[in-house]
């Protein structure tokens, strides 16, 4: 006989990591580059002494920087192990095998891993012909079971944010006891006005929560640090169910010093934007079709394709991330990466 495991976990979705390949250029999971902003890698070093004692369980100088930053209530904030732990999290304190969980797909893949473990009924909404979230058709999706739904924007993989107008209009229209989550990971790259900061609205509904993180525009995602702003007994919730120790001592410095860092953060993600048109225009130029983007990715719905373009890419020593039957996400890196990305996709053509 063998340890039993439980029999739905077989028809788990796996979580898909970009590969690494040594020798080739990594564009395939959204990470940053130049790495940790300049000023912070020398409070890492002087961390990094430190790891023999246990982190600060609660974050709590972490958290009340943020507070002042954000001019929320510390109360109102949970630091978690990168913001896809904290998604866990939530779905642990709101669904049991009863509730259902509505969020867009195709998005970020955690979502439905993370609903199939409590066994919550998965509510999948596709996306628009333009590759972004269909508010009105998620809000139609709501049952009386539901207590959760997930608003990613910009979306990952796709890239369009979704705009002022149409997100109140859905969150008026949200009963006030399902809690909205606005997944705002890539919010730092965002230019267009007309996408709301999701602190600002998460202090006008009650039901609403932001997650952000330090993975992506800060350049810390080795160190898994993020965190939610929502309601005070929520973020208490989320402490409760938090892995004891799970946020580590060296991120949390990290972190710290890159609130102090805002001018070097403005410059980079500045940089990373302007690239960003320039690969997305210059993809279109070639005739792919490139959706709106408001993150530091573009996406290609090469459909049947994908799979081909990433191994095309992949000859030219390119890593991109495929999504099979879906497209490829193409992560915008420095102006020598992206050259060498566009390199290659001349010679590849979507019409074959």
């Amino acid at each position: 006989m063998t340890v039993r495991i439980r029999a739905d976990l077989d028809q788990l979705p796996a979580y898909v990591a970009g590969r690494t390949v040594a020798g080739s250029l990594k564009l395939a999971s959204n990470e940053v580059s130049a790495g940790p902003l300049p000023s912070v890698t020398e409070a890492i070093a002087r961390a990094a002494g430190e790891v023999h004692r246990y982190p600060d369980m609660g974050a709590t100088r972490l958290t009340d920087a943020l507070a002042t930053r954000l001019d929320v209530d510390p109360a109102r904030i949970a630091v978690g192990c990168g913001s896809v732990g904290l998604c866990e999290q939530l779905v642990q304190i709101t669904c049991t095998a009863e509730d259902s969980v509505v969020y867009p797909w195709r998005s970020f893949e955690a979502y439905p891993i993370m609903s199939h473990i409590v066994g919550a009924t998965q509510i999948q909404v596709p996306l628009t012909a333009e590759h972004a979230l269909d508010l009105d058709a998620m809000a139609a999706a709501i049952t009386p079971d539901t207590r959760l739904v997930f608003v990613c924007s910009p979306n990952n993989p796709t890239g369009p944010a979704v705009r002022r107008a149409e997100l109140e209009r859905f969150l008026d229209s949200v009963r006030s006891d399902v809690l909205v989550v606005l997944d705002e990971a890539y919010r730092e790259f965002v230019t267009d006005p007309e996408v709301p900061d999701g602190v600002e609205l998460a202090a006008r509904y009650d039901n609403v929560l932001v997650l952000r993180t330090f993975s992506k525009a800060y350049g810390l995602a080795g160190l898994r640090i993020g965190y939610a702003i929502g309601p005070a007994h929520v973020a208490e919730a989320l402490r409760k169910v938090c892995v004891p120790f799970s946020v580590n001592a060296v991120g949390q410095a990290a972190a710290l010093a890159s609130l102090d860092a805002q001018d070097e953060l403005r410059a980079r993600c500045a940089a990373i934007a302007s690239e960003r048109v320039r690969v997305r225009d210059e993809l279109l130029a070639l005739g792919f079709e490139v959706p709106e983007t408001q993150a530091n990715f573009v996406w290609l719905p090469l459909g049947d394709r994908a799979v081909e373009f990433s191994e095309h890419c992949l000859t030219e020593r390119v890593v991109v991330r495929a999504f099979a039957g879906s497209g490829v996400r193409i992560t915008v890196g420095d102006t020598g990466e992206n050259d060498t990305l566009l390199a290659a996709a001349k010679t590849f053509y979507p019409e074959g």
